[in-house]
């Protein structure tokens, strides 16, 4: 229940809402460019709570993405573009009333959080450095034992490959984990890739950036569907809630 007093009492609270029940069904929608094949855009609005990653643009691809957007998650490196070197801050592609959560991925982006935050008209709000540390500390696990066991090499190798200390997880990754904190019920849409398809739906980019592991993540998300207990360093007491992977 922490995460919904952190994030979801908030942002109820800027609607007008009262209340510390989860929400009934999120839509994180991730920016894979395998939703050019797809047509989930009603999908997607029928979820209570859409939730979007790094200001993705949604005009020109409503039928692939859905209109709505309920929550923005991004990270900092998104919000300092936005905060224009200091000099003002335009990060609400999705309108002003649209919250937004973000996590810092470096302790300077937290001036361009102080700036934005004072224009931003709903709330926005900066992910508690604990929830940072466990979703460092799955992927890590994650990452770490695929390397082990699928690829067979050693401990010592595992950092060279991975950029070591610059190790990270995609904001994607944070907020499927923000949802499941949040949502009584998740569904997943653009997660995963394709060799026929770029990056990201809605830019050019074809490379990964190497600081992500995003098969150990995938590796995850199996769990998640078919068997989170599984899944390490979370609470006995938590029950994760279904998850639903479109493809």
């Amino acid at each position: 229940m922490e995460l919904v007093q952190l994030v979801k009492v908030p942002i109820d609270g800027y609607n007008g809402f009262i209340g510390t029940n989860k929400y009934k069904s999120c839509a994180i929608v991730g920016n894979s460019g395998i939703l050019l094949n797809k047509k989930y855009g009603n999908l997607i609005d029928d979820y209570e709570i859409v939730i979007r990653l790094n200001n993705a643009r949604i005009k020109g691809f409503e039928k692939q993405v859905g209109t709505k957007t309920n929550i923005s998650f991004v990270n900092s490196n998104v919000l300092h573009l936005c905060a224009k070197g200091g000099e003002s801050c335009s990060c609400d592609p999705y309108g002003p009333n649209v919250p937004i959560v973000m996590y810092i991925c470096q302790p300077v982006h937290f001036a361009d959080y102080v700036m934005c935050n004072s224009s931003h008209e709903a709330p926005m709000l900066v992910t508690d450095p604990r929830f940072d540390v466990l979703c460092a500390r799955i992927v890590k696990y994650y990452s770490v034992k695929r390397f082990v066991e699928e690829m067979g090499k050693t401990l010592d190798e595992w950092g060279p490959v991975h950029d070591g200390s610059l190790f990270h997880y995609s904001s994607g990754f944070q907020a499927v984990m923000l949802a499941l904190g949040i949502c009584d019920k998740v569904g997943m849409f653009g997660f995963g890739k394709s060799a026929s398809t770029a990056h990201h739906y809605h830019t050019n980019q074809k490379a990964e950036l190497r600081l992500h592991d995003y098969e150990a993540e995938y590796e995850f998300y199996h769990d998640l569907v078919k068997n989170p207990r599984a899944i390490p360093f979370v609470s006995d007491k938590f029950r994760f809630p279904p998850v639903v992977i479109y493809r």
